[in-house]
């Protein structure tokens, strides 16, 4: 791949745009809003000028809404070799295109299984996709020149590709990323009208459910109406757990013995079929998750401590595997949450101990 055009310059257009120009392709961009292109141009993500012939790809990256009308436009005018677009859903668009008579040979529907809670061409890295799933979902008429080109960009993006049919990926995304979103936005929204004094208590654990309610509301929206069938086959089951829930703590409060057996046992099981999902969400580089152990140390606001404790636990020859930082409120501190393999834990406490570090058992 030599040439591409990038249509639509936001989070995930301007992203790619980025890795290409990074990796010696020239890259055209463009964006019903100009300003958008040329802010994804002075960035580094390419041209903002259109391209003078025929590109290798073009790479579409609007809302699912508007994917099949910019692909179709694209398409008719001969603008380039393979075309493809990274929606986040596959099985509409296509349809889309067939209803419009457009020839998909040429095409091939993508999703790169990356992003941000913030969108635009400000929010985009040109590492975005390394280490990612990116979801290709050919049909048997799509040219093995246009799957090649599709493969071209995912090893460039450094990303792992997977193939999977349209309405799968659909059904997949609606569990994976649309109903978690939906659900952190209902928990979060619990927290609109809640006094102040009970915000004030948010530690961790909420700040981890409620991450991704930070996300464009006019977004997902469109992402939603585009994949509305699975996302409320998804929640259905989710309301039926939490209608079963909800009688289990009902039950905990009876005077009966029985019922609040019957509600514990629901509760424990609730709990357990979360354990067993949560231990299928692949770990480190898509592995199988790892036990790790945590070795939480007291950590001031200043500059230069988070660096700190890394290059003590580095000479200690410890990796830490992740981290965690669980911030006081109203203090200028907080508990930095290392994870560590279980036979490291030891030697990297005792090692931060020694230089100083207050470990929290």
């Amino acid at each position: 791949m030599r040439t591409a055009l990038v249509i639509g310059a936001g989070l995930i257009g301007t992203s790619a745009a980025l890795t290409l120009a990074g990796r010696g392709v020239t890259v055209h961009l463009a964006d019903h809003d100009p300003d958008r292109a040329r802010t994804a141009a002075a960035l580094g993500a390419g041209s903002d000028e259109p391209p003078p012939g025929r590109v290798d790809l073009a790479i579409i990256a609007v809302p699912p809404a508007h994917t099949a009308t910019a692909l179709a436009e694209a398409m008719r005018t001969g603008t380039a070799r393979g075309y493809l677009d990274v929606a986040s859903v596959k099985g509409g668009p296509r349809r889309e295109l067939e209803a419009l008579g457009i020839d998909l040979s040429a095409y091939i529907g993508t999703h790169p299984m990356a992003g941000k809670e913030s969108s635009g061409p400000l929010a985009a890295t040109a590492d975005l996709f390394e280490g990612r799933p990116w979801v290709l979902t050919p049909t048997p008429g799509t040219d093995t020149e246009v799957l090649n080109l599709a493969l071209e960009l995912v090893a460039l993006c450094r990303a792992v590709p997977v193939v999977m049919d349209a309405d799968a990926h659909d059904r997949a995304v609606a569990l994976v990323s649309h109903t978690p979103q939906l659900i952190s936005s209902m928990v979060a929204a619990r927290l609109e009208a809640a006094d102040e004094t009970v915000v004030r208590l948010c530690g961790q654990g909420i700040r981890d459910v409620t991450r991704i309610a930070a996300s464009d509301p006019r977004m997902w929206v469109e992402i939603l109406s585009a994949n509305p069938g699975p996302v409320a086959d998804a929640l259905a089951g989710v309301a039926a757990d939490l209608g079963e829930t909800v009688e289990s703590l009902r039950a905990l409060q009876s005077a009966d013995d029985a019922k609040r057996r019957g509600g514990a046992a629901g509760i424990e099981d609730v709990l357990r079929r979360g354990n067993a999902g949560r231990v299928r969400v692949p770990g480190k580089h898509g592995e199988a998750p790892a036990a790790y152990e945590t070795v939480a140390v007291l950590i001031s606001d200043q500059p230069g401590e988070l660096a700190r404790i890394f290059a003590d636990a580095g000479r200690a020859g410890v990796n830490i595997e992740d981290v965690r930082i669980d911030h006081s409120t109203g203090q200028q501190a907080g508990l930095v949450q290392l994870m560590v393999g279980p036979e490291a834990a030891t030697a990297v406490s005792a090692a931060l101990s020694e230089r100083g570090w207050s470990i929290r058992r």
